[in-house]
């Protein structure tokens, strides 16, 4: 319930998903001080729950059977979730949505999912934000990155820096942060399939360390096989939500009158990364060595007995 109370660190602070950046979201949270944390993960229905409520006991935070449950009693909702999962969190907030309740979308979807997920909100009585992380959370924590768009931003931008966000207003125009966004992840989305691609291909025909010292030449100020063991761990964890996530910088494409070939092409590697992990091709996820090696070679080569040499080469 927003109660135009202007510590936000008093404000009850609800988050929609509970997954890598939920968690850090609450770890943070709870270090700068706020009042309360709740959230609701669509993992808490699965029986897969377990991680979950170990943190949230650990942290303070209190989990809800339902988003619905968790809406009523928020002066600030945060959104979570898997790209394609953007929409439907907000109509399900919707539906207890008190009136002046702060949205803020942290989402990697399209403009067009945005301000669909913003007209759910808004009709409800909410005040919808739209949020857009500019890079990897992990390393920056709470402090991320973040773009804010829409006609409730600037209000918002500072209780979300009294919380410990890093905000800064992108436009009173709903869709401009997201678009930002999204022409960003097919650079940086691409670059991580390309890297996959290109690399795992050199290594299966045995011409990695030339590929390497070419592209080092050309590009001398990235460390070559620190960025390839990087963006092999990340893909390999989390090709599935990255997936989504180009499936809306696609999406972003064709809302710009744009053939999204490149966009759509990274969104099937990652996914395919995403299914050779879950088939048990790099080893189990609860392994130590679970996508952690510092030599990208490693889990190249993990693929390329997979799929097998070469064709007329002999393993």
């Amino acid at each position: 319930m927003a109660s135009g109370e202007p510590d936000a660190l008093r404000w009850r602070v609800g988050l929609i998903g509970y997954g890598e950046v939920g968690r850090i979201l609450a770890e943070d949270l709870r270090v700068r001080g706020a009042a309360w944390l709740g959230a609701y993960d669509l993992k808490l229905d699965t029986g897969a729950e377990g991680p979950l409520r170990e943190h949230a006991l650990a942290h303070g935070v209190t989990l809800t059977a339902s988003p619905a449950a968790l809406t009523a009693d928020c002066d600030l909702l945060i959104s979570a979730v898997t790209a394609s999962q953007t929409v439907a969190a907000a109509d399900a907030c919707a539906e207890r949505l008190t009136r002046g309740t702060w949205f803020v979308d942290f989402n990697s979807a399209s403009p067009g999912a945005k301000q669909d997920a913003a007209a759910r909100i808004e009709a409800a009585g909410g005040r919808y934000v739209e949020g857009a992380v500019m890079t990897s959370v992990p390393p920056h924590r709470i402090r991320v990155p973040l773009l804010l768009g829409g006609p409730h931003a600037a209000m918002l931008a500072p209780q979300l820096a009294a919380l410990g966000f890093c905000p800064q207003v992108a436009s009173e125009r709903l869709g401009v942060a997201s678009a930002s966004k999204m022409c960003r992840s097919v650079m940086i989305k691409g670059l991580e399939a390309l890297i996959i691609e290109s690399l795992t291909a050199a290594r299966a025909y045995g011409v990695e360390d030339a590929v390497l010292a070419s592209l080092q030449a050309t590009f001398p100020g990235i460390e070559w096989e620190r960025q390839a063991a990087y963006f092999f761990q990340r893909v390999i964890r989390h090709g599935r939500r990255r997936a989504e996530e180009m499936r809306e910088a696609a999406r972003t494409m064709q809302e710009a009158g744009l053939a999204p070939w490149s966009a759509a092409g990274t969104a099937e590697r990652q996914q395919w990364m995403a299914d050779l992990a879950e088939a048990g091709v790099f080893g189990a996820p609860d392994e130590p060595r679970f996508a952690r090696s510092t030599d990208w070679r490693c889990e190249a080569d993990r693929i390329i007995h997979h799929i097998g040499p070469p064709r007329g080469e002999s393993a």
